[in-house]
């Protein structure tokens, strides 16, 4: 399963409900030892993300789930979802989740990929949680308290944020695109799905400062002379 995946589509069925989706974007990536995932519906622009660790034993994925967001709902509750695999001839797959839903209300939730990673490496590969943030404008620094995860894997990122707002509304962010490592010390996104219309197509020069295997900081310099400064812990 490690690879990054696009969705090709997403159907969602019950008793009430038959319908397909083929302009969702969508990409989700495996890691050794981690998933995530992170969307965006263009024509209400809503976005959504999730992540968490997962087995695989023959035909099935086992999937459990820390922490995902949707608009202005986040939950961190655990929970457990059991996917049945498809291989298709493309190197993606199909996957359907037949029990998803209420007690009153099952839904089968199909959903067709197709892999899209690279063979890269890089010494950010893995998934990560925020730890700190804050953004440097001239002499003030202003700390950002929000709920982010990052995930680069097979030349592939994308990320996930909540916070509140000052009248206590949850919002949900996101964005995902490729990238390339410029040496040991920086790289390039190229972002090309966001939640944020200002990222869509546009390419970042991160610093990247590994503070030993298992944190690392990014730095964003911007030419007014301010910078965006994110210090990540890995999830393992």
């Amino acid at each position: 399963m490690p690879n990054a995946y696009m969705m090709v589509s997403q159907s969602v069925k019950s008793n009430t409900v038959d319908t397909t989706y083929l302009t969702l974007q969508q990409l989700k990536v495996y890691t050794g030892d981690y998933m995530m995932y992170a969307n965006f519906y263009a024509r209400d622009s809503a976005s959504a993300f999730g992540i968490g660790s997962y087995s695989a034993e023959k035909d099935t994925v086992t999937e459990h789930v820390i922490y995902s967001a949707q608009d202005s709902v986040k939950d961190d509750t655990a929970r457990t979802y059991k996917l049945f695999i498809e291989q298709q001839k493309d190197s993606g797959y199909k996957q359907v989740i037949p029990d998803m839903g209420t007690q009153t209300q099952k839904i089968i939730l199909t959903e067709v990929y197709k892999a899209v990673g690279t063979p890269a490496k890089s010494p950010v590969d893995g998934v990560w949680q925020e730890s700190k943030t804050y953004y440097v404008k001239g002499k003030d620094t202003t700390k950002y308290n929000t709920k982010q995860f990052k995930a680069y894997y097979a030349g592939y990122y994308l990320w996930g944020h909540t916070f509140s707002d000052s009248a206590r509304k949850n919002h949900t962010g996101m964005g995902y695109g490729k990238f390339v490592m410029n040496g040991d010390n920086k790289l390039t996104e190229s972002c090309l799905v966001s939640s944020y219309y200002r990222l869509r197509g546009q390419d970042n020069v991160i610093n990247i400062e590994m503070n030993g295997p298992d944190e690392y900081t990014q730095t964003i310099n911007y030419p007014n002379n301010e910078k965006s400064v994110e210090t990540y812990t890995r999830l393992k």
